[in-house]
């Protein structure tokens, strides 16, 4: 957390505030699936992060494992926007469709989606520190 940046923490504050605004009213029981899904998000991000590690060391794709990713963040995304966390949502679906095809979106679009797995990590845990205090 120590090295996000000014504008990263601002964008997250202005997207938050409002969604946090709703949450507050909201129960404990959206409270709870809020910390779930976001929880989830940071599993994601880092078995991704597990299987990038692997491509790199053996040079190999596993379709397989693709698959459950693309699944994976999808699903994240569905769950993410059912509970208006859009922007994370968003990032998810990215996540999602890329591992299903990873030429569907191009690189340029990939780095101004900012999609990466540490970016998306530091906006769950930011997200959860805000949901707790």
């Amino acid at each position: 957390m120590a090295n996000l940046s000014a504008g990263l923490l601002w964008e997250i504050f202005k997207h938050v505030r409002s969604w946090l605004t709703n949450l507050n009213r909201a129960s404990d029981a959206r409270k709870q699936q809020s910390i779930a899904a976001l929880r989830r998000l940071i599993s994601a991000s880092r078995e991704t992060a597990v299987y990038i590690r692997q491509m790199n060391d053996t040079q190999q794709r596993d379709h397989a494992i693709e698959t459950r990713l693309s699944l994976l963040w999808t699903e994240l995304g569905f769950a993410l926007e059912d509970l208006g966390i859009n922007k994370l949502a968003k990032r998810c679906n990215i996540n999602g469709k890329q591992w299903a095809n990873p030429d569907h979106y191009d690189a340029d679009f990939i780095k101004k989606a900012d999609v990466s797995l540490e970016r998306m990590e530091q906006m769950a845990h930011f997200i959860l520190l805000t949901i707790r205090h």
